[in-house]
């Protein structure tokens, strides 16, 4: 049987699953906070979900963060080096933070930039939103090119230990093909700038 294409069959269960299960939002029957933090809160919501799908959903709460993709006139990239300890490595990173209370996206991406690499830049535009873990984290990021770029002193956070660096675009084909590149939001950002590259350059042909 060929399904409609406003519908499919789940494979671990005999049910059709339209789009119109799909539409809306979950009913919160109750909903607990059992953390608060200074960057997020915890909360177990009971919920009947879409397709009156029950539930208990742990969710983490976050008030949603901006990833910068700061780019030279002559093509290069500016990343950043921080070591990440829930990944308990340094990454290579596109500037990045949190937005604060009242804040926007634009204007928590110029104040990101100046304080992690002492960059100002002439423009910002908006490219992309997304969520990062949509499983049980409510952050949305929102991806915003930099360009116009003028450089003055950095002015990191107390805890904040960071290293800055221009790549050209060769060299960062190199680093996704070499597997460097492990920060969700930094490989977004890069694989739009580099999306006019056919993916066969990306692939490490060893590999294939």
């Amino acid at each position: 049987m060929v399904s409609s294409p406003r519908s499919f069959k789940l494979n671990t269960r005999s049910q059709w699953v339209t789009a119109d299960m799909m539409r809306g939002r979950a009913r919160i029957l109750e909903s607990r906070r059992i953390y608060q933090g200074r960057i997020i809160d915890v909360r177990v919501d009971r919920v009947i979900e879409p397709g009156e799908v029950r539930a208990v959903r742990e969710v983490v709460v976050h008030r949603g963060s901006v990833a910068v993709l700061a780019t030279l006139a002559d093509g290069r990239v500016l990343l950043i080096r921080q070591y990440r300890h829930p990944a308990e490595q340094a990454l290579w990173e596109l500037v990045a933070g949190s937005i604060e209370p009242g804040e926007t996206a634009l204007a928590a991406a110029e104040r990101e930039l100046l304080e992690e690499t002492g960059y100002r830049a002439q423009r910002f535009t908006p490219l992309l939103e997304f969520f990062p873990s949509p499983g049980f984290l409510t952050e949305k990021m929102f991806l915003i090119q930099a360009s116009g770029l003028t450089h003055s002193p950095a002015r990191p956070e107390a805890d904040e230990r960071i290293r800055a660096r221009l790549f050209t675009r060769r060299e960062l084909v190199r680093m996704l093909r070499g597997k460097r590149i492990r920060d969700g939001k930094t490989l977004v950002g890069l694989l739009w700038l580099l999306g006019r590259i056919p993916l066969r350059h990306l692939i490490n042909r060893k590999e294939k």
